[in-house]
């Protein structure tokens, strides 16, 4: 199989893991098997199929607009207006996430090494290791909910009280939890290659999460380090390019979103996808679909939200999370026709599919007297 005809699941890396690694995980990976089974061949084939095309149209357009916002804040700058663009680069920025989260699935481009150049760069350009997030990214499909799943700190005991989550996304906004986001990014714990350090627990653990090839794991290294390489050449191009002043610019219309605006966008949006569901044991209900178009209440209010949540929460049909988790092969473009497909078959019914005012009811509820804290691997933090 050459680089330009990826497998129909995106190869190995991404299969689901059967093993009764933990209650949630097992049972989640039976209920994935279950309603896989009701796609044929037949139907999943075309919603696998690639479109270099569609996925550079969907870079063009984020690029698109950032460039548009950068040159309207150097316009004016300097100027109060400056702070508009900061506003939409950061949620720009948001949408290059998600196309690295794209190569990370290797559903970028056809082509196996393109993907993995252009998935690269874009992270790079945010500050990311799209092969580290490639490892972290998998873990967290092959192990949904369970210890080694490692998004559970970020979106997992839900609802936690309205005043924290406010909190912490007052917290996202100042840039107060930025160095937290990028630890994640860069991978601790789960790309480590040592043992971990005592305890048979936690030996056994450090195994599970260092279940990832070798040659990933490798390949991530050298990523962070085109990263960090990256980081340093982007100011210092700009202040040979435009001395301090230009070093100023690229500090607050670039580097300031990726630390401010992007940080609540991220967290918001993992704990609409996955917080306060009302089932771990299937994918149909331990992860959630957003709707961004007519809400199901009927409610005009509720649409303009979900419509809100299109453009500034959800952008290349990442709302459709549901989906996503139990057909990670299918890239974003066919998110929308697969999500049809499936409701049309009976699949999506009970699952967590809903209006995103109904979403935010449930994961800014109170907090409940008494929850168990959510299951994390060792090393991780609470973002």
């Amino acid at each position: 199989m050459d680089d330009s005809t990826p497998p129909p699941h995106a190869g190995e890396e991404f299969r689901e893991d059967l093993r009764p690694l933990a209650a949630p995980a097992a049972r989640a990976g039976q209920g994935t098997a279950a309603a896989r089974r009701a796609l044929s061949a037949q139907e999943l084939a075309p919603l696998t199929r690639l479109s270099d095309s569609r996925s550079m149209g969907a870079l063009a357009l984020s690029v698109g607009v950032s460039a548009a916002a950068i040159a309207f804040g150097l316009a004016v700058w300097p100027s109060p207006w400056v702070l508009a663009s900061v506003l939409v680069v950061g949620v720009q920025q948001h949408g290059f996430f998600i196309l690295a989260h794209e190569a990370a699935h290797y559903r970028l481009l056809s082509n196996r090494r393109l993907n993995d150049v252009l998935g690269r760069l874009i992270g790079m350009a945010g500050g990311i290791s799209m092969c580290t997030y490639r490892v972290i990214h998998r873990l967290h499909h092959n192990h949904l909910y369970g210890p080694q799943d490692p998004d559970t700190a970020i979106h997992g005991g839900y609802p936690r009280g309205v005043a924290y989550l406010w909190r912490k996304l007052g917290e996202d906004l100042l840039g107060w939890n930025a160095w937290k986001t990028y630890a994640y990014f860069f991978g601790a714990p789960a790309i480590r290659d040592e043992a971990a350090a005592a305890g048979e627990g936690a030996g056994r653990t450090q195994k599970l999460l260092n279940d990832t090839s070798q040659g990933l794991r490798r390949t991530a290294r050298q990523d962070r380090w085109g990263v960090v390489a990256a980081q340093l050449a982007l100011p210092a191009a700009s202040f040979g390019l435009g001395g301090w002043q230009g070093l100023a610019q690229y500090a607050v219309l670039w580097a300031l979103p990726l630390l401010t605006v992007l940080q609540p966008i991220l967290r918001l949006r993992a704990i609409c996808e996955h917080g306060a569901v009302a089932d771990l044991g299937s994918p149909l209900t331990a992860a959630r679909s957003n709707l961004t178009g007519a809400a199901k209440s009927g409610r005009a209010a509720d649409t303009l939200l979900n419509l809100l949540g299109r453009a500034l929460l959800f952008p290349h049909h990442v709302n459709h999370h549901l989906e996503h988790h139990l057909y990670p092969a299918v890239p974003h473009y066919h998110l929308p026709r697969l999500h049809r497909l499936l409701a049309a078959k009976g699949v999506l019914d009970g699952a967590e599919v809903r209006d995103l005012s109904d979403t935010f009811h449930r994961i800014f509820a109170p907090r409940p007297a008494h929850r168990a804290a959510p299951p994390t691997f060792p090393g991780a933090s609470t973002p």
